[in-house]
């Protein structure tokens, strides 16, 4: 009876029969032996709780487990040897005590004659036992042996999803380690130029304070000197006897007169008031500092050289800023000057751009430098919208980079790679790649974007440079080497300010 009972307590959560060989692991779960050394070959952890489990060739067998599964396989096989007549009478349809001789396939049940015939299996298929135990047998081999593939299958993306799992890890330690050192050359310049402007205002408070304590120790002396003066005059001055008073006077001063004695020193006596002072540094460090760094820092953003193919559009002598030539269908009339003569009302005037003289006056950014141009006014009945299109001479096969460009108040214009870019219309931004558009919202109108492609990830992503705001990552699935920065701008009047590649 015990068997009985307990038989299902005493089975290998492995292999589903009664325990051989026992052992319990620390976390408090039991397996045979055999089945549990089998599983922690592929993963050292208890297949119930997850737990860790060290080697089990270590652990003892549990003895009483042992015993109560012997005697319980004992119970089992006196039962199959005396229930024989039970077994008999399991083989009875237990609702009408017939022969189970049907297998109904439609309930997947075995079934009696009168169990066909009755209105619960109406309209359902029956096979004989024999027949359907055979299509079963063999339909669960094939499906065992499909369940092996699969299983086999999914072990390798599991251990593929932990390697991507350790890469992951690996990878974040070695940015961390990166970041830790850029960080630190960072913070390295910043302390010894820290160092170097307090050394240099040290040096000079020491010789403000030599100068200003030289002519203090002048000052003192030369009021030592007055109260020692005051002190003795005071001494002869009470003396009311003439000759005692004369004598007295002469004996203290041989030679100066009173008039001489008297004469007032402080005028010859000033302070000396030097004010420390360390130029720009003294209102404008962090800039000045800020300015010094882009010196050190690398990489920085890239040198783009612009090109164009295209006659509607023209690029700086420089390489760097690119313009819109508008053009005339007509013959060119003449301007007495570059804004002379009003053209007449309903006229369009175009205007082309080149780079032979300055416009507009001098106009500079920081660490960078914007071309000008001449601009030659033509005159047409009407002006298209011209869309041209450019690319940076540089080209990009691998690695990492960035570059920013300035846009200013355009109302046009499109950044990026080829197929792969951002665009602003007037009406908002937005991202254009692989035949879809992604609307783009930034915090305000940015005066310069920046742009960073990684070769390696096939990702490009903007940025607002003004502030280095993220605004979107685009991850294309293929991009063509080599790659060139694109752009493109439209204009339809005059342009005060170009599209402009920033040299740090």
């Amino acid at each position: 009876m015990a068997s009985a009972f307990y038989s299902e307590d005493l089975t290998c959560p492995v292999c589903l029969t009664i325990f051989t060989d026992p052992v319990t692991l620390l976390c408090g779960h039991s397996f045979c032996r055999g089945c549990i050394t089998a599983v922690l070959s592929s993963q050292p952890q208890c297949p119930q709780c997850r737990t860790a489990v060290p080697d089990v060739a270590c652990l003892p067998t549990s003895h009483i487990l042992k015993s109560l599964a012997e005697k319980a396989k004992e119970g089992v096989k006196k039962k199959k040897e005396h229930g024989e007549e039970k077994a008999e009478s399991a083989e009875l349809c237990p609702e009408h005590e017939e022969k189970l001789k049907l297998f109904c396939v439609t309930d997947q049940q075995l079934a009696c004659i009168i169990c066909r015939d009755g209105d619960r299996h109406e309209g359902h298929k029956f096979k004989p036992i024999k027949e359907a135990a055979a299509a079963l047998r063999l339909e669960l081999e094939k499906g065992m042996e499909n369940l092996c593939g699969d299983i086999l299958t999914t072990e390798s993306l599991a251990n593929t999803q932990r390697e991507e799992i350790t890469k992951t890890k690996e990878t974040s330690q070695q940015l961390t380690t990166q970041i830790h050192r850029q960080f630190e050359q960072m913070h390295q310049f910043l302390r010894k130029r820290e160092d170097e402007i307090k050394n240099e205002l040290k040096h000079k408070e020491g010789d403000a304070v030599e100068k200003m304590s030289k002519n203090l120790n002048e000052i003192e002396t030369a009021l030592c000197e007055s109260r020692e003066l005051e002190r003795k005059v005071k001494s002869v001055v009470n003396i009311e006897d003439s000759e005692k008073f004369l004598k007295s006077w002469a004996e203290g001063n041989t030679t100066a007169t009173p008039e001489h004695l008297f004469q007032p020193r402080a005028n010859d006596l000033q302070v000396v008031n030097t004010s420390l002072s360390l130029g720009p540094y003294e209102s404008h460090l962090q800039f000045f500092i800020w300015k010094e760094m882009l010196q050190v820092i690398q990489p920085r953003a890239e040198l783009l050289s612009l090109k164009s193919n295209n006659t509607d559009i023209t690029v700086s002598d420089d390489g760097r800023s690119l313009f819109c030539t508008l053009k005339s269908t007509q013959a060119p009339q003449s301007f007495s000057s570059a804004f002379g003569s009003t053209p007449q009302f309903g006229q369009t005037t175009g205007f082309s751009f080149g780079s032979t003289g300055s416009l507009y006056g001098s106009s500079t950014g920081l660490g960078r430098t914007t071309s000008h141009f001449v601009c030659k006014p033509v005159s047409d009945q009407t002006t298209k919208i011209m869309t041209n299109h450019a690319f940076s001479v540089n080209e990009f096969t691998s690695g990492q980079h960035y570059w920013e460009i300035e846009v200013g108040h355009r109302n046009y214009w499109e950044l990026g790679i080829k197929d792969h870019f951002l665009k602003y219309d007037k009406q908002g931004y937005a991202i254009c790649s692989s035949n879809t558009t992604t609307k783009v919202v930034f915090g305000a109108r940015p005066r310069k974007i920046g742009i960073y492609l990684n070769c390696k990830s096939n990702t490009l992503s903007f940025y607002d440079a003004d502030n280095m705001t993220h605004a979107h990552t685009v991850r294309p699935s293929v991009m063509a080497t080599p790659l060139s920065a694109y752009f493109n701008i439209r204009a339809t009047a005059p342009e005060r300010n170009p599209l402009t590649v920033c040299w740090y």
